[in-house]
């Protein structure tokens, strides 16, 4: 029998209720994310988003200051900083309930983000593989922890990315980093598969599949398939028309047992969370 997944996430006392999935919300305080509508640069543009996410229902804000798309320009430590901290801060202040992830694979980030800023949670792209200080930094913190699977790095992850068995391999990688993880007494793990991250289209499909199968690890499961390459390079459509696409993959993410869906467009996801529980409830 697989161990059972926690009910709740503690944001900084703030208990999440992972009985009902939930909504994050993407906002990139970048000029060159892959879908052109999540990019935000002025305050006024991050906090009416920020409001607006908020207003539609998401559970979390996840802010971002580095482009992950593939072949993304690299960024300085000093620049995803001013970046990522400014839109924390505006948004810790003006709207101190929000609950903030801030999404950064780098260790100094996340510790000021936390410490300084008053972000809640820590979205990492690379699962600890990017900044080998990223774990000891989680052990003083005890916020959550997203721990996302990557096949590389953003600039060679879709160089012919090959497994034996997509999730088996997976699942063996995150089994190491849990282990460590526990080890050192962090508390709230979520595992994210990391689809387009060094995945081919049907291997994203694929891991859509079998997602059950990430219950073995006895964790809250995160799925980010929001507007991505799957969806459109499957429909010969573009990023800016895929609304249609995720919502009908987010409801299959939620039917295999997705808790988290990260999205650009709240209001269509909490709908979508509403109608498959509608369905999970009845009879």
């Amino acid at each position: 029998m697989f161990p059972e997944k926690p009910r709740y996430i503690n944001t900084r006392g703030v208990l999440l209720d992972l009985e009902i999935p939930k909504v994050m919300g993407i906002l990139n305080i970048t000029p060159d994310s892959f879908y052109t509508g999540s990019r935000y640069i002025a305050d006024e543009e991050i906090l009416k988003a920020a409001i607006e996410m908020l207003g539609d229902g998401a559970d979390i804000l996840d802010i971002g200051g580095y482009s992950s798309r593939p072949g993304a320009k690299d960024i300085s430590p000093e620049e995803e900083s001013k970046r990522v901290l400014k839109a924390i801060k505006l948004i810790n202040r003006e709207l101190p309930q929000a609950i903030i992830s801030v999404d950064t694979f780098r260790a100094d980030v996340a510790r000021q983000a936390v410490v300084e800023c008053g972000a809640s949670m820590i979205n990492d792209i690379s699962g600890g593989d990017a900044d080998n200080k990223m774990f000891s930094v989680l052990e003083n913190l005890n916020v959550p922890y997203i721990m996302m699977h990557m096949k590389g790095n953003p600039r060679t992850m879709q160089d012919n990315p090959v497994y034996e068995d997509v999730v088996a391999d997976i699942l063996k990688w995150f089994g190491e980093r849990i282990f460590k993880l526990k080890s050192a007494g962090v508390k709230d793990l979520i595992i994210d598969p990391g689809f387009g991250f060094g995945k081919t289209i049907d291997q994203n499909f694929e891991l859509l599949k079998r997602l059950g199968d990430f219950s073995i690890a006895g964790l809250p499961v995160l799925v980010g398939v929001s507007r991505k390459s799957m969806i459109w390079k499957t429909l010969n459509i573009t990023a800016d028309v895929a609304l249609n696409g995720t919502t009908a993959l987010n409801a299959v993410a939620l039917f295999n047992g997705a808790d988290i869906l990260r999205v650009h467009d709240v209001k269509e996801a909490v709908q979508t969370v509403m109608l498959v529980r509608k369905i999970k409830n009845s009879g």
